[in-house]
């Protein structure tokens, strides 16, 4: 057991006594050599005293996520990776962690600190779990509790493709807002001028969210391209610009 003494610093004063306190060691210790008032914690080790997490919460702002956290107090944090993964209804699937974002620790620290990250990237679906990995300077890590949160589309949407004109690919982002079934058929083709089918993207039941597509034409010339979503009744198509 270690006691930490924070003054600007941490410190970890010997202890010159110790007095246990039956099975679940309670009991009592003694710190000599103490000369002013200070904050103290516990710990097993010096590298095993906490980073007090006291709240982590997630919220929808427009077409964002937003996280919030705080701390109350810190020893030795190098900061907090933030992770995601799309919840999936799907049995037996695998949960695919991904790193989001990275936020810097406040090191040491005996006061709240307020952090914060906004994801932007709400693509794959409209269910979405984060977690923060907090690091410590050595490489010792842990992980928060995880939050869940739900975006869904209001309507049905499809974006310009970005970039465009584009060599060699491009990206295309659709969304599909609740329709009751949960699930729907989802196809999103492309073609050219002449109506003729060049490429079949994506062609699935999917439940309502956001999504994201890579198109790269390997074998297509230069011109312009037509793609279409059709989910259920509803049909949206735009243009596109190939250049090689």
């Amino acid at each position: 057991m270690v006691v930490g003494k924070y003054d600007n610093s941490w410190s970890f004063p010997t202890i010159s006594s110790r007095l246990p306190g039956g099975p679940s060691d309670g009991g009592s210790i003694t710190v000599s050599g103490i000369t002013s008032f200070s904050d103290f914690t516990l710990g097993r080790n010096e590298a095993a005293l906490p980073v007090e997490l006291t709240s982590f919460t997630a919220s929808k702002k427009n077409n964002s996520v937003q996280l919030k956290w705080s701390t109350a107090t810190e020893i030795n944090n190098y900061g907090f990776e933030i992770e995601k993964t799309v919840h999936t209804s799907t049995p037996l699937s695998v949960t695919r962690w991904e790193k989001i974002g990275f936020v810097e620790g406040g090191g040491n620290s005996n006061s709240i600190i307020e952090y914060s990250f906004t994801d932007t990237k709400l693509f794959g679906g409209s269910k979405f779990i984060y977690r923060l990995k907090q690091i410590d300077n050595e490489g010792t890590f842990s992980y928060s509790d995880e939050i869940n949160v739900e975006v869904v589309p209001n309507k049905f949407e499809l974006s310009q493709n970005y970039p465009n004109p584009f060599n060699p690919g491009t990206k295309i982002r659709y969304s599909i807002p609740n329709i009751g079934s949960g699930f729907a058929q989802t196809v999103l083709k492309v073609y050219d001028v002449l109506g003729n089918e060049v490429a079949t993207l994506v062609n699935e039941e999917k439940p309502a969210g956001v999504y994201e597509v890579v198109f790269d034409p390997i074998n297509l010339s230069s011109g312009i391209y037509i793609y279409k979503l059709q989910v259920a009744e509803f049909i949206l198509a735009k243009k596109m610009t190939l250049i090689k």
